[in-house]
């Protein structure tokens, strides 16, 4: 998904930056192509969810759900430019994720998100914390996942790789420079976006 929206966005440059017409059309061509593809065999009818957007097909009719805390990822689809966050099939792809539905999503003492294979079943990532704010458009929401965030750094002032979801100081890779820039993003896409949000949230917790 994420390389339909970079070929869109190269189609671009080389049109209005390059001159090259010619290369921007086969870009847009192929950005279509390939999203047409996911549209007819990535999105999938789930027994339990309805309509969502697969985490794997065979492209025999059998498909994979799941998500993984790194990015690109299903949830962070309207982070990465490829639907809007009010998309009927992302949110209940969204819901989904973030729930039993999802094999690799764990709630405990600590916290709640989406962890992956690379660690394992029951450590959260605050990657995935972090990009379900980016994407949620509930105040609440964003608020919850900020102030987990908050609580799950085990007193280090920094995002790790994982969390254990019933403590927070069992955490893998005490430096974790990709998952300390998302949180940064987090916080201008927040003054951006919702700076009266930002700026009681930060007063609020000192």
């Amino acid at each position: 998904m994420s390389d339909v929206v970079e070929l869109r966005r190269i189609a671009t440059l080389c049109e209005d930056a390059l001159g090259q017409p010619d290369r921007a059309q086969r870009a847009r061509q192929l950005a279509d192509t390939i999203d047409a593809g996911i549209r007819s065999a990535g999105v999938v009818s789930h027994p339990a969810c309805g309509e969502v957007f697969a985490y794997e097909v065979d492209g025999y009719g059998s498909f994979y759900f799941m998500d993984d805390a790194n990015v690109p990822s299903l949830l962070s689809l309207p982070y990465l430019g490829y639907c809007d966050a009010e998309d009927p099939i992302y949110r209940r792809t969204r819901a989904a994720l973030l729930s039993r539905h999802n094999p690799f999503y764990s709630e405990g003492a600590a916290g709640r998100g989406i962890g992956g294979p690379h660690v394992g079943v029951g450590h959260i990532w605050p990657m995935s914390i972090t990009v379900r704010a980016i994407t949620s458009v509930d105040e609440h929401e964003i608020r919850d996942c900020l102030a987990q965030l908050v609580v799950t750094h085990a007193g280090t002032g920094f995002m790790h790789e994982t969390f254990w979801k019933d403590d927070a100081r069992r955490f893998t890779r005490r430096w974790f420079g990709w998952a300390n820039s998302l949180f940064g993003d987090l916080i201008l896409e927040l003054h951006d976006r919702r700076p009266d949000l930002l700026a009681s949230w930060t007063s609020a917790a000192g």
